[in-house]
């Protein structure tokens, strides 16, 4: 398998957790009541998942090696991949502060919560088909199968350095995808 194949499969998962976070988003609009529970597993699944599993391998591996070959990063793709990846912590961290907040004030909490999850899906989805159409197959030209290798050798040690933590963050995702009617896009064993 690619390197590239890795982070595009992630992002498949990524996206049907995404896709659970806007049912939750459109339930709340359509009068119901946010669900604690359920938030709070979709923000630790793309903290653990999303930040400590799949931009852990972009931001330590892929984009200083593509830095390395001539891409500049602050001009660069990886520079704009790497803001995003800011901004997406930001709206995280907001939707969490919200969810903090919810026994205080559900209505205020529950406003706060969708509107960084409205933003966040949007950027996801933006970032995801930049990535996966420009930033990846530009990697691939770049590196030398050798080097290719070598990021997916280093993709390998990532994920096993938390290997229970990663099909636990697999199994989430797809309980969460069940709760909401939601395609699972990678079965767990």
């Amino acid at each position: 398998m690619r390197f590239t194949d890795t982070l595009k499969n992630e992002h498949r998962v990524i996206e049907q957790v995404l896709c659970c976070l806007e049912k939750m988003a459109d339930r709340y609009e359509a009068g119901e009541r946010l669900e604690l529970v359920p938030a709070n597993e979709a923000l630790s699944f793309f903290r653990t998942f999303g930040d400590s599993y799949h931009h852990a391998k972009e931001e330590t591996v892929l984009f200083p090696i593509m830095e390395n070959k001539g891409f500049s990063q602050e001009n660069g793709p990886t520079g704009v991949m790497l803001h995003e990846h800011e901004e997406g912590r930001r709206h995280v961290g907001a939707m969490q502060d919200a969810l903090n907040h919810a026994p205080e004030d559900m209505v205020l909490a529950g406003k706060t919560f969708v509107e960084h999850a409205r933003a966040f899906l949007r950027l996801l989805r933006e970032h995801i088909q930049k990535e996966d159409h420009c930033l990846f197959p530009m990697a691939e030209q770049a590196l030398s199968t050798e080097e290719q290798e070598r990021v997916q050798t280093s993709f390998d040690e990532i994920e096993n350095l938390g290997e229970e933590t990663h099909g636990q963050c697999l199994d989430l995702a797809n309980r969460l995808a069940n709760r909401f009617d939601v395609p699972i896009v990678i079965a767990c064993d």
